[in-house]
């Protein structure tokens, strides 16, 4: 076929292979009326065009499907990296980030932000008494009252375990405040799950932001200022002041020296007699343990052991102090002669009575000095057990098999109920100081002890009473049935010089008349 009589259809044909090939899958060739042979060919390559177009359509969707998951993907992931699991709150990260944003807004002349620390009150006994998962609802009905009280604008966000924090972008101290006190008042209200009522009160620290600032200092001011308020009491608001970075600075030092002092045998210990009441005689000691800083002075017990507790050291803390107030026993025991029912009286944590090993070390201690079972008494304050946890009873059962003496410490301040006594393994109760203190002068306080020491002993149990500080007291106390107690006009707590000097002379104690 010569080029005049060339078949122009083969020419379409060629420059819409080429078009396809490019990717231009709309190429179409209108085929003639001829319906010969090249209309066959351009019949197939229309086919195929059609059928390539539809594969890459479906193709894009497929990609366009993919992306917008992918696309939704990372946004549920970014959101869990910013969310708090349990409650859906704004978590640290997420927290931080919303700060520098604010702060870096109120370089620019915006108003400074503020920030919001809480801390719940006692959170601990809601797991302990209710379960983990009554303490995961609590935290739930939270952070919901907490959103109740803030700005669509501020972000409500809880940082790991009971704290929380609220940030207000832009804020004055009064905004502040009001947002603050708001918080303490819906927290204050009872928190009703099912059948349980719970109590869920905060510690509150304030600090209003300095453009200058950065996110981490704004936090670390905070912090300090909500520690500042647990300190002082429970639903406290406290708004930071630069002193109070100075308090904590020194608190950070005075944990570290206190490891090192029970690391290295720093720590010293002093003994109160416990009286029979009825002869003056001395039938056992109360062991008290004292820091003796060398710049400090004598630092007192209930700075340096909630210290102790906060820091996590409170279980080589007891230890040390059982270790060393056994060891002088077995040496009294050996050199004094001292009565075969003398006890010594070692106070325990809450944080020790639920170590798996309490019993072994108890009783291997007991082993290694030599010292009976039976001399040695263990107190326990009532929040220590009311919660009757599953290790905690069966500590408490075991070193009652052990032949070691149980005993509730400062009886009347906590729980006070005798009914629950009864059904723990324990054999003596000891009654607060301050129910003593009015025992002269307030009327029906007589009775009213009175009717303490009988529940007592109806619930088969020895009561003795601490803070004695008088004859009167002690005569009072006699009359009604009590067998024994300590106090000052007994004998304050004492060295370990002058406790072995005052046994080794007297058994029986001279007291003023």
């Amino acid at each position: 076929m010569n080029a005049e009589n060339k078949d122009p259809r083969l020419g379409q044909l060629v420059d819409s292979i080429v078009r396809l090939s490019r990717g231009e899958l709309s190429s179409r060739i209108e085929p003639s009326e001829a319906r010969d042979e090249v209309d066959a060919v351009i019949t197939g390559f229309n086919l195929l065009a059609e059928e390539l177009e539809q594969v890459y359509d479906q193709f894009e969707k497929r990609v366009e499907s993919r992306t917008a998951m992918l696309r939704q993907a990372h946004r549920d992931m970014k959101k869990m990296a910013m969310s708090d699991a349990l409650t859906g709150l704004a978590n640290r990260v997420a927290l931080m980030e919303a700060l520098e944003t604010a702060l870096a807004e109120a370089a620019d002349g915006a108003p400074p932000p503020a920030l919001i620390l809480l801390d719940l009150d006692s959170f601990k006994n809601v797991n302990d008494r209710f379960g983990h998962d009554a303490g995961d609802r609590v935290l739930q009905e939270v952070g919901v009252r907490l959103n109740g009280v803030v700005r669509a604008s501020d972000v409500v966000a809880r940082l790991g375990g009971d704290e929380f924090a609220i940030l207000l972008p832009a804020a004055t101290m009064e905004i502040c405040m009001r947002v603050a006190r708001r918080a303490l008042e819906v927290l204050g209200e009872i928190i009703e799950l099912e059948d349980l009522q719970v109590h869920s009160r905060a510690s509150i620290g304030v600090r209003l932001g300095d453009p200058q600032q950065s996110a981490d200092d704004l936090l670390l001011d905070a912090d300090t200022a909500m520690y500042a308020a647990k300190r002082e009491g429970r639903n406290i608001i406290k708004v930071f002041e630069p002193v109070m970075q100075y308090s904590r600075q020194l608190r950070s030092q005075m944990a570290a020296e206190l490891r090192a002092a029970i690391r290295r045998d720093e720590l010293v210990l002093h003994f109160q007699p416990l009286v029979e009441l009825a002869t003056s005689r001395i039938i056992g000691l109360e062991v008290l343990v004292r820091w003796q800083h060398p710049v400090r002075g004598l630092i007192p017990p209930d700075v340096f052991i909630p210290l102790a507790e906060e820091i996590g050291v409170i279980h080589d803390l007891d230890r040390w102090v059982m270790s060393t107030s056994l060891r002088h026993l077995a040496e009294w025991r050996r050199e004094l002669q001292l009565d075969d029912d003398f006890q010594l009286q070692v106070n325990l944590s809450a944080v020790e009575l639920k170590q798996l090993d309490l019993v072994d070390y108890v009783r291997g201690l007991l082993r290694e000095t030599g010292v009976p079972a039976s001399c040695l008494v263990i107190e326990i304050t009532e929040s220590a057990i009311v919660t009757r946890g599953e290790v905690e009873m069966y500590s408490l059962l075991s070193l009652q098999q052990l032949g070691v003496g149980i005993e509730i410490d400062d009886f009347g301040t906590g729980y006070s109920s005798i009914s629950y006594l009864r059904e723990l393994p324990v054999s003596m109760v000891k009654v607060d100081r301050s129910l003593l203190v009015d025992l002269d002068t307030k009327p029906g306080q007589f009775g009213f002890v009175s009717a303490v020491l009988q529940l007592i002993r109806a619930a088969g149990l020895e009561a003795v009473c601490e803070g004695i500080e008088t004859k009167e007291q002690a005569d009072q106390l006699r009359a009604m049935g009590c067998a024994s107690g300590q106090g000052y006009y007994f004998s304050r707590p004492l060295p370990i010089e002058e406790i072995k000097a005052l046994l080794a002379t007297h058994r029986f104690l001279s007291l003023p008349a």
